[in-house]
């Protein structure tokens, strides 16, 4: 992660630096699945109350996002230094390909 990231206050000024650690199309679709799976997991939790869905979401969220880190971008994910900026980012970004804002 740039120290840019680290040291801004504001999601606004945080969401064009994530959105530039994320710029390898594999590694927006990692996270597109990943967060897919976590929210699927948080519904799934939501409509069953079986704690498991929910934490099987979140790993499969991480996993899949901190895998596109590794294998395609070659950087640190956001997720270690600014984790609630990082999770916000990763919904934004995600909301963003769905409407069509970011390519996968």
């Amino acid at each position: 992660m740039s120290d840019d990231l680290k040291n801004v206050k504001t999601f606004e000024a945080f969401y064009p630096l994530y959105l530039k650690e994320h710029q390898h199309p594999l590694c927006r679709r990692m996270h597109f699945i990943g967060t897919g799976l976590g929210i699927a997991g948080l519904v799934t939790f939501a409509g069953s109350g079986y704690p498991e869905a929910l934490l099987v979401g979140l790993i499969a969220a991480y996993g899949f996002a901190w895998l596109g880190h590794f294998l395609f971008e070659k950087n640190k994910p956001a997720t270690f230094k600014r984790p609630i900026f990082s999770l916000m980012g990763d919904l934004s970004m995600f909301r963003d390909m769905v409407a069509g804002r970011i390519p996968f």
